[in-house]
């Protein structure tokens, strides 16, 4: 696709961490025993039983692949050239769309569950965080709901400031409602570091 009549470059294309840091990240976390499957558990639990499930910046492809593995049909869009690579050399049978989620249009728009975790919607190209939440928003089942995660303080550098009260007026200007806000993919109370979001249509 050329990219001048394609979506504009996002923050992790022009600045986000190498792919090789990104895994190295992961690695480290799971040698120290830390959780690195909360978002899909949380996931599932929102999900009817084979659920629709549409995972926007997939990345290594973890989430959807343990998504799929409980039993729920997945679509991955990922548009790092890299980041596609590594996912289909460790989840061979996981299928990745290489596409921002701008350039994806699908012939059933009617997913249960999209889910954007991992820092995705603070590495959005600058400018698009009301298309693209109007646009996951158009792709929702009538009962669909959007899972979202990401820092508030002590994230990536390369990341943008995205404060509580100016994501919430893009949900409401997108044509969507907080349904919960938590601390962590556990549920843990709001918190200033970390945020998870569950929204629905208006």
């Amino acid at each position: 696709m050329n990219r001048a009549s394609g979506p504009p470059p996002t923050r992790w294309a022009l600045y986000g961490t190498s792919v090789e840091q990104y895994a190295t990240t992961f690695a480290e976390k799971i040698e120290a025993g830390e959780d690195i499957d909360g978002e899909a558990r949380l996931a599932d639990a929102l999900l009817p039983r084979g659920g629709r499930v549409l995972d926007v910046g997939s990345g290594m492809g973890r989430v959807a692949a343990a998504l799929s593995a409980r039993g729920h049909h997945v679509t991955a869009l990922e548009p790092d050239p890299g980041l596609v690579a590594q996912s289909r050399s460790t989840f061979p049978d996981l299928e990745v769309a290489p596409l921002d989620v701008l350039a994806y249009t699908p012939r059933d728009p009617a997913y249960d569950l999209a889910v954007c975790v991992g820092n995705v919607l603070v590495y959005l190209a600058e400018g698009t965080e009301r298309r693209v939440l109007a646009h996951l928003a158009s792709m929702l089942a009538p009962d669909g709901r959007i899972l979202a995660g990401f820092h508030l303080q002590d994230g990536p550098e390369s990341r943008r400031d995205y404060p509580v009260e100016e994501f919430v007026a893009d949900v409401e200007a997108s044509g969507l409602v907080v349904q919960l806000r938590a601390g962590s993919y556990q549920l843990h109370p709001a918190c200033d570091e970390y945020v998870v979001w569950v929204l629905s249509r208006g």
